[in-house]
């Protein structure tokens, strides 16, 4: 179980790192040829949702490899879900039912790695 769960950690660390430097970098015309509903969103907000997900990665990763506080690498892992149930609603508004699947996949395996580490917690 230790060892999936590694895996499925880097796996987010790797995605979310990726994605958030991608809309920290490109200008929002070059997003929107690829993720159309960059349309829906100003350049702030998309550099803010960016943020939040180089944050989350970093978080991710660090928090659980020090051991520093792990409780917060469970709520990392949960906003990051949270992240994801946004983007996920934001397709559904927009009628890009095939983008929600990539956003199920990465909330479940932030909620699975939420819960491996809320329950590695001693009581």
């Amino acid at each position: 179980m230790n060892i999936v769960l590694w895996i499925v950690q880097a796996l987010l660390v790797i995605v979310f790192f990726m994605a958030g430097i991608m809309k920290l970098t490109q200008p929002r015309e070059k997003m929107v040829e690829k993720m159309p509903w960059v349309s829906d969103f100003s350049a702030g907000q998309i550099r803010l949702i960016g943020i939040f997900e180089i944050a989350g990665a970093l978080g991710l990763a660090f928090l659980a490899l020090t051991g520093i506080l792990p409780w917060l690498t469970a709520l990392v892992a949960f906003g990051l879900a949270l992240l994801m149930v946004g983007a996920a609603f934001t397709h559904l508004r927009r009628k890009e039912y095939t983008s929600i699947i990539m956003n199920v996949i990465l909330m479940l395996a932030a909620v699975f790695v939420a819960f491996a580490w809320f329950s590695a917690i001693p009581a």
